[in-house]
């Protein structure tokens, strides 16, 4: 499963050390190459509202599959991109398509043990984010040597062959819902943001945190090709290697939640992020601070997410795949927020700007944490979660 989900969710990622020598490509400016990134987020925030919750309705093997050679077909469609437009569209179906991961995360929770959820849904995000972090680096580097349409191709390539494996490898699952409609299925979403106080901060949290997150990862390929460094996409990919060290600690951050509670994590985590980002404004002009401030930021942003995702599914045990498409719409509609943000300031503003777009997401979100009354979450006893 973490294999999985990291492989699948790379594929919303190549884009971003691309960015420049795609933008060369079709003549396309900085802020209009931020649409690609704005698109492709947009297009997953759509896949998680509207597809993602098929996971308690569906047998999740077989969606998973489904959704996989979908994938393959969309990162077909961007190779072979034509016009800027093309682009653009594209970008949005494979990112509504490459919901995958977010079937795989809940579906780990419902097998692990109550105790150990933490720790066992941090594995499982310390393969997806180990993907998004390694993801810029193979495609800098692929796309620095055979051109950025190669990287697409062969991502395509790696989805077909990802969906074989996840129809051999995986156990089959008992859909939570039974003689449910998809109307009602939707319906019911609503129901659970107006029931869950818990369920919407933590969206929240997730929303700006990763909107702060992405203002960095959008703006790094335009900085690092300017004075002192004139780097290209392979060097901005490795620091994708760079942020994959920290992921290291995914499990570890599970396995602090679980025995201290996701409070003290999600603040950590913004904390973190804040951090990072008054490194990157201060160094952000030599090789050093840019290291410092990556690995505080993803680390931080690992911290502030797994904890979010360890809180949300101890609520509701029988809804977790739609607890996690409300707090992953969130999370994405913030990333494509920030992306489009980031993109928009950095012409005008440049890093500095971006670095103080960055912090004003992470005091937003700092800003809700104190403000938030905090009750330890009930969990749901076995009898209710085998029944609908």
């Amino acid at each position: 499963m973490a294999i999985g989900s990291g492989l699948s969710v790379a594929n919303l990622y190549y884009s971003q050390p691309l960015l420049e020598r795609m933008g060369d490509h079709f003549s396309a400016s900085a802020s209009r190459m931020g649409i690609v990134s704005t698109a492709t987020q947009v297009g997953y925030a759509s896949g998680m509202l509207l597809l993602a919750p098929l996971g308690d309705l569906l047998e999740r093997r077989r969606l998973i599959v489904v959704l996989l050679l979908a994938t393959a077909l969309a990162l077909a469609a961007v190779a072979v991109s034509p016009s800027f437009a093309w682009l653009a569209v594209a970008s949005l179906i494979l990112g509504a398509s490459t919901v995958t991961p977010q079937i795989i995360v809940p579906f780990a929770a419902a097998i692990a043990e109550p105790n150990e959820r933490g720790k066992v849904v941090g594995t499982v995000m310390s393969g997806l984010l180990i993907g998004i972090l390694l993801a810029r680096t193979a495609s800098g580097f692929i796309g620095s040597h055979l051109g950025w349409r190669a990287v697409y191709w062969l991502a395509s390539g790696l989805m077909i062959v990802l969906a074989g494996v996840m129809a051999s490898g995986l156990p089959k699952s008992s859909p939570t819902l039974v003689g449910t409609s998809y109307g009602a299925l939707m319906r019911s979403i609503v129901g659970l943001v107006r029931e869950l106080p818990a369920l919407r901060t933590s969206a929240l949290f997730g929303g700006l945190a990763f909107a702060s997150f992405s203002v960095f990862w959008t703006v790094l390929a335009f900085h690092l090709a300017t004075p002192p460094f004139h780097y290209g996409s392979d060097v901005v990919g490795l620091f994708g290697l760079v942020g994959a060290g920290g992921a290291a600690a995914a499990p570890l951050v599970g396995s602090f939640a679980d025995r201290r509670g996701s409070r003290w994590s999600i603040g950590l985590g913004l904390l973190m992020m804040l951090a990072a980002y008054l490194v990157l404004g201060v160094l952000g002009w030599t090789m050093t601070g840019l290291v410092v401030g990556v690995l505080l930021l993803d680390v931080g942003a690992q911290c502030n997410h797994i904890s979010n995702q360890t809180r949300i599914y101890g609520l509701r045990p029988e809804a977790r795949s739609r607890l996690n498409t409300v707090y992953m719409v969130a999370f994405f509609l913030g990333g494509s927020m920030g992306s489009a943000v980031g993109a928009a300031v950095w012409p005008r503003h440049g890093w500095i700007g971006a670095c103080a777009v960055g912090i004003v997401f992470l005091l937003a979100a700092l800003t809700v944490f104190a403000t938030t009354k905090w009750d330890r979450p009930v969990f749901v006893t076995s009898k209710v979660e085998e029944s609908v």
